[in-house]
């Protein structure tokens, strides 16, 4: 960017930079080249401007940076070729390319990733069913007012909704949708704001990631040692719901979609079973 310059980014048909979708304001934020750092500065929008996932008033910018406007993602990037002055970085602030139209409330979640889009859906107490596609399976999060209040993965009523959520905050490609509030009862809603999924998620993610190379291939069979020789009243209730499963169902993927606990939590018990002999890969 040249000093001294800005560039106001906004609905509004006259400004720099025009962003024409609902959740963007008439004059939404403006970006400029100050003390030799580009800055950028929410000019008080309704649903907010986010950099690298977190809502700002005011940011330094540095190249990489990923700030949401809307559903449009503006990214900064290093200008090549261009002189550069001493101690001034050659950077420019520049709209990603899109894979839908910007007026749509679409997109793609490696260019717009699915916690920045709960984020804005929240801050806007948006109301609807964001729907996400990947090549295996479809997730659906419902929302009421920014508040999420059930989702479903490939509608499996096996899989309880607070897992659904963490499960997509792990995906990192796909599509979605933003479509209009669904009229259907649940059975077993939730209530949960999305700063607690986004916290509990990220926490169970550096659990799992802790644990992954020990753990079975989704679809590698799991079951019970015969004969049991370690006595089954030393395990948990939850250590005995797990190993029914296993007799039940035997594949690791279908245990994990059937315990009531957590993917990270069956994992670890899963763990614990096969090394007090318990439970055994085949």
């Amino acid at each position: 960017m040249v000093p001294n310059r800005e560039i106001v980014v906004g609905r509004s048909s006259d400004l720099d930079m025009v962003l024409v979708e609902e959740m963007v304001s008439r004059k939404h934020a403006r970006i400029a080249y100050e003390n030799d750092a580009i800055v950028i500065e929410d000019l008080g929008s309704t649903n907010g401007t986010f950099v690298n996932g977190e809502k700002i008033k005011r940011a330094q910018l540095k190249e990489g940076d990923r700030v949401l406007i809307g559903t449009s993602i503006l990214k900064v990037i290093a200008m090549e070729g261009a002189p550069q002055e001493q101690g001034r970085p050659n950077l420019e602030v520049v709209a990603a390319q899109r894979r839908t139209s910007p007026r749509t409330m679409s997109g793609a979640i490696d260019e717009v990733p699915l916690p920045d889009l709960l984020q804005l859906f929240a801050t806007s107490k948006k109301s609807g069913t964001l729907v996400i596609r990947t090549e295996e399976d479809v997730g659906r999060i419902y929302l009421k007012k920014g508040v999420i209040y059930y989702a479903t993965i490939n509608d499996l009523d096996e899989l309880p909704p607070i897992k659904c959520i963490f499960r997509m905050l792990t995906w990192q490609k796909g599509l979605f949708d933003f479509d209009p509030s669904d009229t259907r009862e649940f059975q077993k809603p939730v209530e949960v704001t999305v700063q607690e999924v986004l916290m509990e998620s990220l926490r169970q993610l550096d659990e799992l990631n802790s644990i992954r190379e020990q753990l079975p291939a989704l679809s590698a069979r799991v079951v019970l040692q015969t004969p049991i020789v370690p006595p089954l009243r030393e395990l948990t209730p939850e250590e005995l719901d797990v190993l029914q499963l296993t007799h039940n169902f035997g594949r690791f993927g279908a245990l994990l979609d059937r315990s009531l606990a957590s993917d990270v939590d069956t994992a670890r018990i899963v763990l614990k079973l096969i090394e007090n002999h318990y439970l055994k890969i085949e």
